[in-house]
């Protein structure tokens, strides 16, 4: 049985991206990050690609977010993230995983890869900037310990293509979504920030639920009203 991701008790980690949550041992949380935080070049980008799909889709723009794991075990605290490859010292931050940003003839470039990690006392970068973090999605180990075992089975598909037929293209959402249905956990509660969305999210759902043999009971969606619910509902596909 699904479990249901807990909203009401937000609390903060410290900017260096260690956790105070006092007494908190064990569990998933979730963030939520502007796309492009810290980086001008990104959320410019990011705006233009959402002016064009809004106008295409017939719907107000609405704000995008990228977003990240802090998972607690007893022996430590570990931070799951998609990001581009930096440099060769991935071991150093974990990395378990790498794939093709584009199109595969364009992996042997590093600035057309991006990395999975599975980050040990990592850090989120610009964790200042999260909206509505972080969210509780489960405080069971058992959870904990699935979800960092899962990482390394990720699917290696292409960033920003659509290789499997999932509807949306494949992104850093679509890492998290996947780790998170293929855990267990109840994916139909969460969603994004009020006025935003999370492109790709769907299509780490719509892969997982494929490969899972039982797939992750869905809870019944909240009726959605008011000036954001366009943004809700095309995040909800």
């Amino acid at each position: 049985m699904a479990r249901t991701a807990d909203n009401t008790d937000h609390e903060r980690s410290s900017p260096i991206g260690e956790s105070i949550s006092r007494g908190r041992r064990v569990g998933i949380d979730l963030y939520w990050l502007p796309l492009g935080a810290g980086g001008n070049f990104v959320r410019l980008n990011g705006r233009a690609y959402e002016a064009i799909k809004a106008r295409l889709d017939r719907r107000p723009t609405c704000d995008l977010y990228h977003s990240a794991l802090e998972v607690f075990l007893p022996e430590g605290r570990y931070i799951v993230e998609n990001t581009p490859v930096v440099d060769d010292r991935g071991w150093e931050r974990g990395v378990v995983a790498e794939g093709p940003v584009g199109a595969d003839w364009a992996a042997h470039l590093r600035m057309f890869r991006y990395e999975l990690g599975r980050w040990r006392d990592g850090v989120i970068a610009e964790i200042r900037e999260a909206v509505d973090s972080p969210r509780r999605l489960s405080g069971d180990l058992r959870d904990a310990r699935r979800l960092l075992e899962l990482v390394p089975q990720m699917p290696k598909l292409v960033w920003g293509r659509d290789q499997l037929g999932a509807g949306e293209m494949w992104n850093s959402n679509s890492m998290i979504s996947w780790l998170i249905a293929r855990t267990g956990l109840d994916v139909d509660s969460i969603e994004p920030p009020a006025g935003g969305r999370a492109p790709g999210w769907n299509a780490g759902l719509v892969v997982a639920a494929r490969e899972s043999v039982a797939p992750p009971r869905l809870a019944l969606r909240p009726m959605l009203d008011g000036p954001h619910a366009a943004c809700q509902l095309h995040h909800q596909g």
